[in-house]
């Protein structure tokens, strides 16, 4: 089966987000299946897109669900902080971060990212450059291992699960997202077992960031990306744990010489688009516009 990104929060962002001319340009740094950009696309006849992302299977079905957009539409093979550092094109008018990862990566990737699957431990968004999942639990010391599970997924039991993944990978190498799984359930006490979210949930969530650098992405992004913004021109970013919130928000704080805070306290989803759709559940909004100056 195939699964289609529906993008949180359509509504709110397309609320927030309104272009003030009409050949506008709009980044959408984490286009993921363009489910955004589809809707800004459609709403806004005159607007121009530019989507960002690394990783290539999930840019190809965004660049064959837009193509009907023509050259209204722009996607780029680049990571957001390296597109934003390099950027030297016209002011934008429009910055959307949707910091999320889509359902695609879980359901139809093949690469680890889901413990609800046996594959191989890879969890790159970038699948031809840096180190996996698997290099990370197969050879991080057992300190720095338990560091990154407790950091990156606010474990309590990080430091039980990484001396039972360096205990198991005495025996034999861990390749597998299911036998991961398998060990960190085994690692945890019993009461933790039943609880509502797999026990595996934060571990697997902090390797993936790990991986793919996610958190030291996000402040330098919004520096150069809020730069390259028209005053007046707005910038959303849509984050899903407090690990991605909490830079974002006291970065939006250090910087109201620039921006105005359009959001004092975050937009979360509707009652009914978390019914019908799960995954914005934990999703929160914040928006800034460029002062004048």
């Amino acid at each position: 089966m195939q699964y289609v990104h529906c993008p949180v929060m359509k509504d709110e962002v397309l609320q927030y987000l309104v272009p003030k001319r009409e050949k506008a340009i709009m980044v959408d740094c984490t286009l993921g299946e363009g489910g955004h950009s589809f809707l800004f696309l459609s709403e806004y006849p005159a607007l121009k897109v530019i989507g960002l992302d690394r990783d290539d299977a999930i840019r190809a079905k965004a660049i064959n669900r837009l193509s009907g957009f023509g050259d209204r539409f722009e996607a780029k093979a680049t990571w957001f902080d390296d597109f934003w550092k390099n950027y030297d094109g016209p002011k934008v008018d429009l910055v959307l971060f949707d910091l999320g990862i889509s359902v695609f990566h879980y359901e139809e990737s093949g690469r680890g990212f889901s413990f609800r699957k046996s594959e191989d431990l890879d969890m790159r968004l970038n699948a031809n450059e840096g180190f996996s999942a698997k290099d990370v639990v197969n050879t991080y010391a057992e300190e720095d291992l338990a560091n990154v599970i407790y950091n990156y997924g606010e474990e309590r039991y990080s430091r039980r699960i990484s001396k039972a993944i360096c205990e198991y990978r005495k025996q034999k190498t861990i390749e597998k997202t299911d036998e991961l799984a398998e060990v960190i359930y085994n690692a945890v006490p019993g009461e933790y077992r039943h609880r509502r979210i797999h026990p595996a949930t934060k571990t697997f969530q902090a390797l993936r960031i790990e991986v793919n650098g996610e958190l030291d992405r996000i402040e330098s992004s919004l520096e150069n990306a809020i730069r390259a913004l028209v005053p007046g021109g707005r910038l959303a970013v849509i984050t899903f744990h407090s690990l991605e919130d909490r830079p974002v928000k006291w970065f939006f704080k250090r910087h109201t010489d620039q921006v105005e805070i359009l959001t004092k306290k975050p937009i979360v989803p509707t009652e009914e688009e978390c019914r019908t759709n799960s995954p914005s559940r934990s999703a929160k909004l914040r928006v800034v516009e460029k002062r004048s100056i």
